[in-house]
């Protein structure tokens, strides 16, 4: 496909808006790294829930929830909805927490907790471990997409599209910092949601489906439309239901829903004026994320299983793509070639809103690790404000270069989720536990760290070289890798010293984590943030599958969590002045 004059109107006009708004915001960005970094930690709750919720809609998110849906089916999508019970308690327990902190990254906190050499090890191994390594999966995943997404619908060359989709997020990012970045968001957000909508629209139209009815009553849907797995499916039910709700959520470290919060979500919330703005926009970010945003992702899925059923028909109707990169996540952009001009022009507008919403955010946390956590910390303590800034503009340049490298030899969304999954996997009850329980040290994490990177390598690499006959589901080598860390990070606690007695006493006095009498209700409104929240999700399912009954029954539930949330807000959501102790 090609642009018509109209589409490339549309599209050339975003992309100088966005920069514009951008360069705009960039004003006071260099002054030092508190303001680079943390955009000065007076950014509104609103502006800033909005700022997270446009970094988790990105370009692979829409490509990995029609993968999902595709070979799952609706109910697939509890891989990651089961993840909502992560953020909510990172919403009711832990954003005040991170706020009080007072501290620069999240990786700084380990000098706050921990004590000793170890402590200072832990922090700049993590600084390159998830500032580089992690970060730049994340991004070529991101990259990727957009390659897909450039293939099918430019017939753009893989190098094409990084250059082209790299050039204007890097300008404002490096120009602008964090400030750039929250302020982009919501231009970029309003976008991408305007086009996924618009997307959904078109796909419901397209021949074959017959709108929503039309699509609903389709046997090419027949058993993907549940929005539970059918408990008389074991395997599958176990699969994608029992373990995410019972095992994943709490265990997994993943971007974006990291256990105890973590990465740019802690960024966001180090960066609000007080500990109630930081709970405000976090509760906003989950809301938005699970409850708002996955419908048009999901309609554009089931449709495409009557428009193109099997990968051989995608392929059929994409010959300009490379086998290599033919796979269940392109069908998504393969819809959006029945857009007409115009709206097509919106469509890529709004793929590339969500794009660099995506990655400026993660150019900006990654180099704020190799800025704050290892540059300064280990190579030059003495550095000037203005020398660090530099240092992050290098580094933020670096990371793109690197991620688009990555992408280059990744093949599919899932296959990249899957891995940070199993990466994860075991060290998100530490994570939760570390703020409460006084034995857990720095060799914890260490260990924690190493063994599910271990496992990980085990289960992806080596095994199928080694021991090409045993094979194993995902889910159980999630489960695996989750029981062995796990045993691993607490064996390895109880054989080593504990944490500096003082070092404690100074990080509870910081963080008054003793003296916070509001778990209990912080529990409590989590589990009615989830309730509404789910409530929501699938009351907006059952209004578009037409099953009333149930739809007005999950309203009623969503606005009853809702009452209680309200109830319980004054308890949980924390102070709401700007009063900070500084590490």
């Amino acid at each position: 496909m090609h642009l018509s004059l109209l589409d490339g109107v549309v599209v050339g006009g975003y992309l100088a808006l966005t920069l514009i708004v951008g360069l705009w915001a960039a004003r006071r960005a260099g002054r030092d790294t508190t303001s680079f970094f943390l955009s000065g930690r007076n950014m509104p709750w609103w502006l800033l829930g909005i700022s997270m919720v446009a970094t988790t809609f990105s370009t692979d998110t829409p490509n990995l929830v029609t993968d999902i849906v595709r070979q799952n089916g609706v109910a697939g999508n509890w891989a990651w909805w089961a993840f909502l019970l992560t953020g909510m308690l990172t919403v009711f327990v832990y954003a005040k927490l991170w706020r009080r902190a007072g501290v620069l990254t999240d990786l700084e906190f380990y000098e706050l907790r921990y004590s000793g050499k170890p402590a200072a090890f832990l922090r700049g191994f993590r600084a390159i471990y998830l500032g580089v390594v992690f970060n730049v999966m994340i991004m070529a995943t991101v990259t990727l997409a957009a390659i897909k997404i450039g293939a099918v619908l430019l017939g753009l060359s893989p190098v094409q599209v990084i250059l082209l989709s790299a050039g204007v997020t890097l300008v404002f990012s490096v120009a602008g910092g964090l400030r750039s970045v929250v302020v982009t968001d919501l231009l970029l957000f309003t976008v991408a949601m305007a086009g996924s909508i618009a997307a959904a629209a078109v796909a419901l139209k397209a021949p074959g489906v017959g709108g929503l009815s039309g699509l609903l009553a389709n046997p090419a849907l027949e058993g993907t439309l549940r929005l539970l797995p059918d408990p008389a499916d074991t395997n599958t039910f176990v699969t994608l239901l029992i373990i995410p709700l019972a095992v994943q959520w709490w265990s997994v470290w993943y971007p974006g829903s990291e256990p105890g919060g973590g990465g740019y979500v802690a960024q966001r919330m180090l960066s609000a004026r007080h500990e109630r703005d930081a709970t405000a926009a976090t509760l906003l970010f989950n809301i938005a994320h699970y409850a708002i945003r996955p419908w048009p992702w999901i309609l554009v899925a089931l449709a495409s299983l009557v428009v193109f059923p099997t990968l051989a028909d995608l392929e059929m109707a994409l010959p300009h793509v490379a086998s290599s990169v033919i796979g269940h996540d392109i069908a998504y952009p393969a819809m959006l070639t029945l857009l007409p001009a115009g709206l097509l022009g919106l469509v890529v507008a709004s793929l590339a809103a969500a794009y660099m919403s995506t990655l400026s955010t993660h150019l900006n946390w990654g180099s704020s690790y190799i800025v704050n956590d290892f540059w300064k910390r280990f190579v030059e303590p003495q550095a000037s404000e203005q020398r660090l800034v530099w240092v992050g503009r290098v580094t933020t340049v670096v990371l793109m270069v690197l991620a688009a490298m990555v992408a280059l030899v990744l093949s599919s969304a899932l296959q990249a989720f899957q891995i940070l999954l199993q990466i994860g996997a075991g060290t998100g009850l530490l994570f939760i536990l570390r703020w409460f329980w006084r034995r857990i040290n720095a060799f914890s994490e260490i260990t924690a760290m190493a063994v599910s990177f271990l496992i990980a390598v085990w289960f992806q690499l080596l095994q199928p070289r080694f021991l090409p006959d045993v094979t194993m589901s995902s889910s159980v080598q999630l489960v695996s890798g989750v029981l062995i860390t796990t045993v691993a990070w607490v064996i390895v606690t109880f054989l080593t010293r504990p944490t500096d007695a003082a070092t404690l006493e100074r990080f509870e006095s910081i963080t008054r984590v003793r003296a916070d009498r509001s778990i209990r209700h912080g529990i409590l409104a989590m589990l009615a943030g989830t309730t509404m929240v789910y409530s929501l999700l699938f009351a907006t399912g059952s209004w578009l599958y037409g099953v009333r009954a149930r739809a007005a029954f999950l309203s009623v539930v969503a606005i009853l969590a809702m009452l209680a949330l309200i109830a319980l807000w004054p308890k949980v959501a924390g102070r709401g002045d700007s009063t900070t102790a500084t590490p």
